[in-house]
Parts: C-alpha cells; sequence; structure tokens
C-alpha cells in the first residue's frame, strides 16, 4: 500500500527570494515544489537530500496539511490530504522540525510529550506509557520534569522527536532533526528510527544532509529547485559526484578521499566507511594497484602567529534557577584558556555547558560578582573565579560591557533568535548604531553593504528584505553579517553550519578562515562535527559534565579515542580510517584534515610500495 502519493503537485510561497549561491532563477516566480510526482509505500525508509531552499522541509509540511498545495494531489495512506481528512492524517504521520522551539508548547517536558496524545484522545494511562517510551527512546528519561526553555539545543531536539514518537504515528517525518545533536545523539536517534521502521514497519521520510544517514534507507531522492532531479539506491545516489556536486552537495568524505587517491596514482574504489576504505587500500597495496604516484602538494599557509592569551578561564561556575525545583548545574569548575590568534573549537555531548560558557564570553550570562546588585556578604568565601577575555575583567561589575561586546561578536546557534529588524539592512545596521554611534549614514550604508557582500548576499537585492522571510542558510549569513559589521576581535559562533547544505557549510568555514586571515584575532567555534572541527581548528576543547574534560592540540585530541568516546563524540573519517588502517599494519600520521590524510598515504606509498607490511 502506498503512504504517501504526490501527483503533480505545485506550491510557491507569495514572494520567493532565490539564493544568490544557487543558480540564477527562471523569470517567473520560481516554485519551491515545481510539479512533484514520487509515492512512498508503506513500510518504506525514503531519505531526502538537496541544497537549502531547494524544497525538502516545503515537501515535509505538504504531507500533513500544514502547507496546502497550489495544484496537485497529496493522498495519505488513501486519504485525499484535504481539510476534511487533516485531523485523521495527522493522526497518522508525525514530524519533527530543524528547530524544536517551532514545536514546543508547554512548560514541563512530560507535558510537551503529552500534548500530541491527549490532542487524538487517547487515555490518561496510555498517555503515561507512551511518554515513558518516548523519553526513553530518545534518552531523555532524567529530564522529564525539567523545563524545555532550560534545556540545550539538542536536548530539545530530543524532546521534539520524543513529542512525535509518543503519538505512535504510521509515518515519521524528520526535517534536519539531529542537525543540533552530538555524534552519539544522532546515533541513538538513527537506532531507534531504524528499529520503528523495521519492527514495527513504520513509513519514515527523512530530510538529511549526513550521507551516513542517508546510506541507511532502502531510497534517497535529491531535489534541486523544487524538482526531483536524482533518485535510486542511496549508495548510488551518493557516488555519482558530476550530479551529485551539479546540485549543490557533496560526495561523502570517505567517496572524496578514495577519488583523490585514485587521481594521485593509488586507483580505489569508492567507498562509504573507514572499515570499507582500509581494507580496499591495504587490498590494493598487495595487489600493486598502484602505478606512478603524484606526490605534489601545494604548500598550506602558515598556522596564524599566536599573541598571548586571549581568554583566560578559571574555576567558572553557572547554576541555571538556583534555589529552585528546576536548579541545574551548567558548569563546575571550568577551566580553559584560548589563545588570541587560534581558530579554537569547542565540542561535547548535548547538554555539556558548550553554550552557556560562550554566552559568559560577552557578557550576555553574567557572573554573579558583575552584576550592578552585588553586594559581597561579610565572612564569605573568597571568590577565585577568573574570566578575562582580552582587557576586560568579567568578575568586576565595574567593566565597560558595551565596550566588550564591541570586541566579541557572538552568533547564536538558531540565527533567527538574533534577527528582530523589519529589514535586512536595519537588523545588519543596529550593531553600527549601539556601538558607533557617531559615524554618518553613508558610511553606515558602506559598512552594512560589504558585510552582506562579505558574506556571499547581494546588497540591492537583499537589503529591504524582512530576515523572517529568508531560508535558513540565508539567515544564517544575516546573523554573520550583524556580527563583522563592527569587525570584532574576538568571533564566537555557536554551531555555525549547522543544518546548512555540504556547499554552504564549506563557504562558512571559507568565509570564516577568511575573516580570521584578515583583521579577526580569534575564532571560537561551537560544533558537534567532528570533521568539521579536524579540518579547521588548531585547537580544540572538550566539554563533558559542564567540566573542560580534555584540550590542546586538534591533532592530538583526536588520537584520543578513549577520551572523545568517554565525551560522547565520534572521531572524524580520516581518524577512524587511520585506526582501521594500524589495525591492518599500515602505520601513518596526518594532520587529520583530508589533505593532509591523503599526503600521508602517497607518502606512504611512495616509500613503502615493495615490502610495506616491514615499515
Amino acid at each position: 500500500m502506498e503512504a504517501i502519493k504526490f501527483e503533480k503537485v505545485y506550491f510557491s510561497y507569495e514572494k520567493p527570494l532565490d539564493d544568490p549561491f544557487l543558480e540564477s532563477a527562471p523569470s517567473r516566480d520560481a516554485f519551491s515544489l515545481d510539479g512533484i510526482d514520487f509515492s512512498i509505500n508503506e513500510g518504506e525508509f525514503v531519505a531526502v537530500l538537496g541544497h537549502n531552499g531547494s524544497g525538502k522541509s516545503t515537501l515535509a509540511r505538504l504531507v500533513n496539511g500544514l502547507l496546502t498545495p497550489e495544484s496537485g494531489k497529496i493522498t495519505v495512506f488513501g486519504m485525499e490530504n484535504t481539510e476534511e481528512n487533516l485531523f485523521e492524517i495527522r493522526k497518522n504521520v508525525g514530524i519533527v522540525f530543524q528547530n524544536p522551539d517551532n514545536q514546543m508548547v508547554a512548560s514541563i517536558v512530560e507535558d510537551d510529550v503529552a500534548f500530541g496524545p491527549e490532542n487524538i484522545g487517547i487515555e490518561r494511562e496510555e498517555i503515561g506509557r507512551r511518554i515513558g517510551f518516548a523519553l526513553s527512546a530518545v534518552g531523555m528519561e532524567k529530564y522529564r520534569l525539567s523545563m524545555p526553555n532550560r534545556l540545550s539545543g539538542g536536548q530539545k531536539q530530543r524532546i521534539a522527536i520524543a513529542g512525535a514518537l509518543a503519538l505512535k504515528p504510521r509515518v515519521l517525518i524528520l526535517d534536519e532533526s539531529t542537525a543540533m545533536l552530538d555524534p552519539r545523539g544522532r546515533k541513538e536517534v538513527m537506532d531507534v528510527v531504524l528499529r520503528l521502521n523495521k519492527q514495527e514497519k513504520m513509513t519514515v521520510l527523512l530530510i538529511t544532509h549526513f550521507p551516513e544517514e542517508a546510506v541507511l534507507a532502502d531510497r534517497a531522492i535529491v531535489l534541486s529547485k523544487g524538482k526531483i532531479v536524482l533518485q535510486g539506491k542511496p549508495q548510488d545516489v551518493l557516488c555519482d559526484e558530476e550530479k551529485i556536486e551539479k546540485y549543490g552537495l557533496r560526495l561523502p568524505k570517505a567517496t572524496r578521499i578514495c577519488r583523490e587517491l585514485t587521481r594521485r596514482g593509488i586507483s580505489m574504489p569508492d567507498c562509504l566507511n573507514e572499515k570499507e576504505f582500509a581494507k580496499n587500500f591495504v587490498q590494493k597495496l598487495n595487489d600493486g594497484g598502484t602505478c606512478a604516484v603524484n606526490d605534489e602538494f601545494d604548500e598550506k599557509t602558515l598556522e596564524k602567529e599566536k599573541i598571548g592569551a586571549g581568554i583566560v578561564c578559571k574555576n567558572l561556575k553557572f547554576t541555571y534557577n538556583p534555589s529552585s525545583p528546576f536548579e541545574t548545574h551548567a558548569l563546575e569548575n571550568v577551566d580553559l584558556e584560548i589563545p588570541s590568534g587560534s581558530f579554537f573549537g569547542i565540542i561535547g555531548h548535548t547538554g555539556s555547558g558548550k553554550s552557556t560558557f560562550v554566552q559568559h564570553l560577552n557578557g550576555l550570562i553574567k557572573l554573579p560578582t558583575a552584576e550592578k546588585k552585588y553586594k559581597e556578604k561579610k565572612n564569605s568565601p573568597k571568590v577565585d573565579t577568573v574570566l578575562t577575555v582580552g582587557e576586560f575583567d568579567l568578575t568586576k561589575k565595574d567593566t565597560n560591557f558595551n565596550a566588550l561586546r564591541k570586541k566579541v561578536g557572538m552568533v547564536f546557534q538558531y540565527p533567527e533568535q538574533q534577527l528582530f529588524a523589519e529589514t535586512v539592512f536595519d537588523d545588519v545596521a543596529f550593531g553600527l548604531k549601539n556601538f558607533l554611534p557617531e559615524i554618518s549614514a553613508e558610511e553606515t550604508e558602506n559598512l552594512v553593504r560589504q558585510a552582506l557582500e562579505t558574506v556571499g548576499l547581494d546588497y540591492e537585492r537583499i537589503k529591504g528584505v524582512s530576515p523572517f522571510e529568508l531560508s535558513g542558510g540565508q539567515k544564517r549569513r544575516v546573523a554573520i553579517a550583524g556580527v563583522i559589521v563592527t569587525k570584532p576581535e574576538i568571533l564566537v559562533l555557536d554551531e555555525p553550519a549547522a543544518g546548512l547544505d555540504p556547499v554552504g557549510k564549506e563557504e562558512i568555514m571559507r568565509l570564516l578562515h577568511s575573516l580570521h586571515s584578515s583583521w579577526c584575532k580569534t575564532v571560537v567555534v561551537v560544533s558537534h562535527d567532528m570533521d568539521e572541527i579536524a579540518e579547521n581548528c588548531d585547537r580544540v576543547a572538550v566539554f563533558g559534565g559542564g567540566r573542560v574534560v580534555a584540550k590542546g592540540i586538534t591533532q592530538e585530541f583526536f588520537s584520543l579515542e578513549k577520551v572523545a568516546e568517554e565525551a560522547g563524540l565520534d572521531l572524524p573519517f580520516t581518524a577512524k580510517a587511520s585506526k582501521e588502517l594500524s589495525l591492518l599494519g599500515v602505520n601513518v600520521s596526518s594532520d587529520l584534515t583530508a589533505r593532509g590524510f591523503v599526503r600521508s598515504l602517497v607518502e606512504f606509498v611512495k616509500r613503502n610500495s615493495r615490502g610495506w607490511q616491514n615499515a
């Protein structure tokens, strides 16, 4: 039986805004979905991929009637998606959005999870069982009585998924629902999804940018400009380099490394995981499947010079809702130094304290001693907390926090949380009006134009548009523009590339490196993406349980597999592949970037193509 069927479905928003990073749009209004025809069988697991703005989320919202098509027909289990059928359809279709704040409705976690079952008339005792099942499935049982607004972004996402699971729907739609989760959390959620799909025959529609998630599906569909442009087995779709990159996506990292090695004379078949990669590499060595190896590499630019300690933190503690039933210890004796001039990565599992820590760096969260109302009590124990950012001491209430925020720019985990003005221009100009009120209107316009063009947006086309009409990727770029317009010395970004397509992620990281090499002294990036950290950051700190559990040079950290596992983290592909190779007798070391890994393998082959087992 067909669970979902689209027949010649068209949909467009009132004023579509084309993504400037994509090919130029046709002169007519662009459709978000342009004559879509496809179906999903009951019990099938389908992954949908595509660049930001390709129509993926629109497709998901059309399935359960959150949007209505302009023309065409949508049926769900034989029921046409019309107003009279919406209640029954929504009982059978659970959807989890990319941003969990879009579906939080209650002040207590268990009430939020119970909201769906209550609305479809489930009995109270059954609702209690469903709450327990759903929270257990996403690993959030101990947060049952917590307040959602005090949870981290990743924890909120798990609660949103639990709310959908509590409905026990026949169709589960996940719209980039694991984008904000740490690697362990993503794996746990995907394990639940696979179990529901295989054992309970639940139909799954997964919208994702993670190749390792898409490869788990029965079928992969690629959307571009509202059309289905590719579909088939995930392995076939993901490894079609010419087509996949044409539509704003990227080959999986393992496949890219295989093809780069092939171009350099080490013939490798496409691989999708580290075990397959190591096995094939060793097989090629044994078979003599290498020819004249090209070992010429462009020299990497030198690392930016470190200039003193930009950020110093010692014994930092923070508690949400102190002396209340909802008291939560977010930070416990955090000790960390971030050198000026570094491109610094902060990683850790969901709820480990990463976001709480970085919000201290520009005074969004202040220490009690820095509050104006603070009065030291007589005979109170001496406060030994240290938190300095450049010349600013953030433990003192006479600190000029306005001047601090001019030098420390912050981009939030969800960009819409910092967009507020009626137009993009006003939003980006807000910082200038607060920090540089003396500059002229003409200079303000020039600086706003420069900031928007720096992040790759067309100033003339976008300046008068409401920021809330933009795509997720465009919102993120506008949020960054609003921060960099004042040229802060330190730039702090909380999950800057989460939810972006692979091309968008690469563009954001290139932008940050460009700013770092020109005028921004220090960049601090919070991320769950281990490959992103390995490729871009020279140093890293790992948070766990509100503490810094490991810190140091990035390459050295990822060689400590046990530390990564205990912190609930994954290893980048290059580290995992190096480990698998060492188990087979091939020992190579690299800086863990894809480029460095390929270089190490090429050098190994050149040195040891004969008798490599004795290397």
